[in-house]
């Protein structure tokens, strides 16, 4: 963790993709990310939600854009956690008790590890229920 970083968030592939699309809550992901940068808050992404970005991206606009957003992820102030079995089991529990994407569950399995907030705009997350919840930065107030 950053010295003096006091917050925690883990960036979910919704919040990457906004703030690279500029869409509505780029400019929340941009606090995070500054916040990141500073040292006041240490930011996490799981490779399954990186993944979920390339993937989209690639599909969208190529695969040369999406090795551009690589090399733009890897240089910001993000920690890139690779899946354990730990998170694995946490993420297969969640897919279990509720309807989100399963690369979601990573997000969420990971934030719950960290004891992080979760980065998102994604309304899935909104059926989670408190017991199996962490903190939400929501990037929509309509999510």
């Amino acid at each position: 963790m950053p010295a003096g970083a006091s917050e925690r968030f883990v960036l979910d592939s919704y919040a990457l993709l906004a703030y690279f699309q500029d869409e509505e809550g780029a400019d929340k992901v941009q606090t995070v990310l500054e916040m990141g940068s500073e040292g006041k808050a240490h930011l996490f992404l799981s490779v399954v939600n990186l993944g979920e970005v390339l993937y989209v991206v690639e599909r969208e606009r190529g695969v040369s854009r999406a090795h551009e957003i690589l090399a733009r992820i890897e240089e910001m102030p993000i920690e890139i956690v690779d899946v354990d079995r730990k998170m694995t089991l946490e993420a297969a529990h969640l897919k279990a008790r509720y309807p989100i994407a399963y690369a979601d569950c990573f997000a969420l399995a990971l934030a719950r590890i960290q004891g992080a907030s979760l980065v998102t705009g994604d309304p899935e997350f909104r059926t989670i229920k408190p017991e199996d919840s962490q903190p939400v930065l929501w990037l929509r107030e309509d999510a």
